[in-house]
């Protein structure tokens, strides 16, 4: 099998053996996957703090979280909440990977998690507090705890990790990107196991006013839960999100040298730049269409072949006709026979967890054969064209499916999994 794989796996084959998230369905991936399938929704009103003067007031919010449950209390007080989301999807997959880190040579393994912002919230308490009560006040550790390689180095100290530790910033994109850069950690030798995601609690006064001044929330206050609508012809912006996803990646020699559950495979990754606007995508789609190719061309994938996308889709103007031009000049006469969906009409924007909660997603789908609806879709606009599925969830076996996320700056990612067949 090892003389058919491309030059630069150098013969290693990578595999997921566990995954882990935290969204506003609940905490733990089957809660998230039962209550996609479900149609439930996370979207409800914004409570964090008074919003009676923003234009939007609705969010999707993690709900019933309590770091404790997962870490000690010294550990909680020093991180900052992105870190404790990642840290309890990180402890769920390594439970579900049945990894035995006190068997493992710790420098063999690592963790790759990512965010796009980290904690802007301690930033924005201590702003506050220095203002108000002067220097002395602030917290000691406050510094640190919002820097975003806090959360995979945080991870690092609790679970005994010493292989490679890094935090990728990729907008809304960094979830594939930890992925897909931990996967050729993997490939290059630095590591035989790598914990790759990405963890993001974004909704603050600050974001909520600058997403807001940007024209990208939706407006929609009365009906939270119909308030994103991706691919409609009635959608009107994001609704924010927040949580993290986190997946325990090997080698195949070392998961099955451990008996590990294996779950897929990662084939194929993509990163391109469109270098179009800081905050609009590219209306063509070619730099998205590019990052699928290169997906596809690494994971030696023709269209035909793909049985899922889980769309970037996040219902704004721009977007959805953009990613859908990206999927058709990647995939030709394909694009129209694929399957596609998005899942932030559920779980809101999560901003960098977005692409990592998407490879769950796809893992799911592979798994158990069942293609999650994209929410809220009633009147499909003209120009999202594809088969974007909408009502109930659809009864199909899938064999290879990509995910999509697309960032602010142009960063645009494509990850493609396939079931493991030995």
């Amino acid at each position: 099998m090892t003389s058919h794989l491309p030059e630069h796996w150098n013969g290693r084959r990578v595999v997921i053996t566990g995954m882990g998230a935290v969204t506003s369905l609940g905490n733990g991936v089957e809660t998230y996957w039962r209550g996609l399938l479900e149609g439930r929704s996370g979207v409800g009103p914004m409570t964090y703090f008074d919003v009676s003067e923003y234009p939007t007031r609705i969010a999707a919010l993690v709900k019933d979280f309590d770091p404790l449950d997962f870490m000690d209390r010294k550990d909680a007080k020093r991180t900052a909440r992105f870190t404790q989301y990642a840290w309890a999807a990180a402890a769920e997959a390594i439970a579900q990977a049945r990894l035995d880190l006190s068997k493992e040579d710790p420098f063999r393994v690592g963790a790759e998690i990512g965010s796009a912002v980290g904690a802007l919230e301690v930033i924005e308490q201590q702003s506050h507090v220095l203002r108000e009560r002067g220097p002395r006040a602030i917290d000691a550790v406050g510094g640190i705890t919002v820097l975003i390689n806090m959360a995979p180095c945080q991870i690092a100290i609790g679970f005994g990790l010493r292989g490679p530790a890094n935090s990728p910033v990729a907008a809304c994109a960094t979830g594939i990107v930890a992925v897909g850069e931990a996967t050729s950690r993997i490939r290059r030798g630095e590591a035989d196991v790598m914990l790759a995601g990405a963890s993001e609690s974004l909704l603050t006064p600050l974001a909520y006013a600058a997403f807001s001044k940007l024209g990208a929330l939706s407006r929609q206050n009365d009906q939270p839960e119909k308030a994103c609508k991706p691919f409609d012809v009635n959608r009107d912006g994001i609704v924010m999100g927040e949580g993290a996803a986190v997946l325990v990646l090997e080698t195949l020699e070392h998961a099955l040298k451990r008996d590990a559950p294996i779950l897929a495979e990662v084939v194929g990754y993509g990163l391109t730049e469109d270098a179009y606007h800081m905050a609009a995508p590219e209306p063509d789609g070619t730099s998205a269409a590019r990052a699928m190719q290169n997906a596809l061309a690494e994971a030696r994938l023709e269209p035909g072949e793909l049985g899922y996308i889980c769309a970037h889709g996040t219902g704004t103007e721009l977007n959805d006709p953009a990613e859908t031009k990206a999927i058709k000049k990647a995939l030709g006469d394909e694009a129209y026979r694929v399957p596609i969906s998005s899942v932030k009409s559920v779980v809101g924007h999560m901003l960098g967890a977005a692409g990592a909660i998407s490879v769950v997603t796809l893992v799911k789908v592979i798994q158990e054969g069942i293609l999650p609806p994209t929410r809220n879709l009633e009147t499909p606009d003209p120009e999202c064209d594809l088969d974007y599925i909408r009502g109930e969830p659809r009864y199909q076996k899938v064999e290879a499916a990509a995910a999509n996320a697309f960032g602010f700056g142009g960063q645009d990612a494509c990850l493609v999994v396939r079931a493991f067949r030995g």
